[in-house]
């Protein structure tokens, strides 16, 4: 049985609030049918008594995945064409679904079209989980009659900045874990090793090269102030995430990233192709110019690139051509990128030109992140063998020492 908080308007216009306990949605729908209520609002409530640890919605975890929105809606694109209605076959892709939020997520669509509303409309209450862009895309295709290709649409811009990050992630996971290992080592040699072989040196009074005494120096601080120096750890990181989440702190931070080696020139592709394939997807779905340009500046995160689509959003209020913002900002966006917008605007089809930009990045950003893994692994196995023969020589040294006074 579920419990639901119910709204209804009667045959007179009359509204109604009550709560309804039945054995679904589907039979709370038929009653309402049967008695002729118009269905304005509906909220399940949920007892807490009995819920258990693994039951509870924990928001981190029952965030709604941009792969389960993908396949929401090529599926939803799917039936739509082979000539299901709207609401049923939400209805479908609830049953279908196995996460929960967006299980009763897609109900919560689903009960707003059955009460007259658009899908679009219906998603936008929903900001948190549907972007801006999708909404937009969604309105676009109802308003022209073809949500199902705007749908697939957004499912293939979706998919491709899914794929994207999937790769520049894949390809910073191997060298994260490897650095972190090598930190972890370290700290461990350094409060558990480094102590026991510093007495025995100790105890020989043994003269100890400058490299070992720092080692010794080192060690003995982490063991003294290990409390504050973990404390001082967490204080920093949490003081750098803080940072980076103002506005002061993303500019900072993406002027690093922009201007480091390889990377920065990986992040511009990135930025590029983001833009160029949203402002395709939504012009292609038939959103106003303005409008894509505008959203497209929500879509990109890095504030230098955000300024830029600012420009071109002016030039587009005014009527001129956009290309020349993209020529003037040659430490952002290639030349590649200005090069094909302008051809776009001389030939009437600067969607197919963006999508073009888009792709050629894509692919050109896949290469360099397989570059990047092969260039990183040996830079490691430098770095590695670097520090471990730094403090084999610092600890090996007096050892050696001491067995020739010894001997």
């Amino acid at each position: 049985m579920a419990t639901f908080q119910v709204r209804t308007i009667d045959n007179e216009g009359i509204s109604h609030d009550e709560v309804r306990e039945v054995d679904d949605r589907a039979a709370l729908y038929a009653s309402l049918k049967a008695k002729g209520s118009t269905l304005v609002s509906l909220t399940e409530i949920n007892s807490k008594k009995g819920k258990s640890i693994l039951a509870m919605d924990i928001p981190f975890l029952s965030k709604v995945k941009l792969h389960d929105k993908i396949i929401f809606s090529r599926n939803l694109a799917a039936m739509l064409d082979a000539g299901l209605p709207l609401s049923r076959a939400l209805t479908v892709i609830e049953k279908q679904t196995t996460q929960k939020k967006f299980k009763d997520l897609i109900a919560a669509l689903n009960t707003s079209i059955r009460g007259g509303t658009t899908l679009s409309a219906a998603m936008k209450e929903h900001s948190d989980t549907f972007s801006n862009i999708m909404v937009s895309m969604v309105k676009a295709g109802e308003e022209s009659g073809s949500l199902s290709q705007s749908l697939r649409i957004v499912a293939n811009q979706m998919e491709s900045s899914y794929t994207l990050i999937r790769k520049i992630r894949g390809a910073l996971m191997y060298p994260t874990i490897v650095l972190l290992a090598m930190v972890a080592i370290g700290f461990f040699m350094l409060t558990n090793v480094v102590p026991t072989l510093a007495a025995t040196f100790q105890s020989f009074n043994a003269q100890l090269p400058l490299q070992t005494q720092v080692i010794i120096d080192v060690s003995n601080f982490l063991k003294t102030y290990i409390v504050y120096v973990l404390i001082a750890i967490v204080v920093a990181i949490v003081a750098v995430y803080l940072f980076t989440r103002t506005a002061r702190g993303k500019r900072t931070t993406s002027f690093i990233y922009l201007h480091l080696p390889i990377v920065g020139e990986i992040l511009k592709e990135v930025n590029s192709a983001r833009t160029a394939r949203t402002l395709s997807s939504l012009l292609s779905s038939g959103v106003d110019f303005l409008v894509a340009v505008r959203i497209t500046t929500d879509v990109l995160q890095n504030p230098y690139y955000k300024e830029v689509i600012a420009l071109v959003e002016k030039k587009v209020e005014k009527g001129e051509p956009i290309a020349e913002i993209f020529n003037e900002k040659l430490k952002l966006y290639p030349p590649f990128v200005g090069e094909m917008v302008s051809v776009g605007e001389e030939t009437g089809q600067l969607p197919q030109m963006l999508l073009g930009v888009a792709t050629f990045y894509e692919n050109d950003v896949d290469q360099k992140t397989k570059d990047l893994s092969s260039i990183v692994e040996p830079v490691l196995m430098i770095v590695i063998g670097a520090a471990v023969g730094f403090f084999a020589i610092s600890i090996i040294s007096p050892i050696y020492s001491l067995s020739s006074v010894i001997s």
